[in-house]
C-alpha cells in the first residue's frame, strides 16, 4: 500500500528498531511507495513512511531491493557530495564513501552479504543514516 511520507523532523530523528519477520508487510508498503515516488526518489527507509524499523529499499532501474537489517561492515574512498530527501527541501552535503560491503536479510530472511559502489552505495548509506536518526 502507497504510503504519506513522513516530514516530521522530531520522528525522523529517532532511532529504528531491528526488524523481526512479523514486520515483513513493511517491505511490501515501501516497495510500492517508492515505485509510486520513483520520478523524485531512488532509495526510501521505513521511518519515512512512518515506521521505525531498520527496513530499507532502493531502486536500480524498474528493479527495487528490499534490504532487511542492514549492516555496512566495510567502508572505503570517502567523498564529499551533496543528496536530497523526499523527507527534506532542498540540497545537503554530506560524506559517502565509495566503496560499501553491506551484511542484510532479503525479504525471505536469508542473510546476504556483499558489496557496493558508486551510486547505489550511495543510496544505501543514506538510508541507513535513517536508521540512526541522521538526516542529511
Amino acid at each position: 500500500m502507497i504510503k504519506p511520507i513522513v516530514k516530521d523532523i522530531l520522528f525522523l530523528g529517532q532511532k529504528s528498531e531491528i526488524a523481526t519477520k512479523e514486520d515483513i508487510n513493511i517491505v511490501d508498503d515501501l516497495v510500492d511507495t517508492l515505485r509510486a515516488n520513483l520520478r523524485d526518489c531512488v532509495g526510501m527507509a521505513a521511518n519515512m513512511i512512518g515506521v521505525k524499523k531498520r527496513i530499507l529499499v532502493f531502486s536500480v532501474g524498474e528493479i527495487i531491493v528490499p534490504m532487511i537489517n542492514p549492516i555496512i561492515l566495510k567502508k572505503e574512498n570517502s567523498y564529499e557530495t551533496e543528496e536530497s530527501c523526499l523527507s527534506l527541501n532542498g540540497f545537503r552535503k554530506t560524506i559517502r564513501y565509495e566503496k560499501i560491503e553491506v551484511e542484510y536479510y532479503d525479504k525471505d530472511f536469508k542473510r546476504h552479504k556483499e558489496i557496493f559502489t558508486g551510486f547505489i552505495a550511495q543510496i544505501i548509506q543514506h538510508e541507513i543514516d535513517h536508521f540512526e536518526g541522521i538526516i542529511i
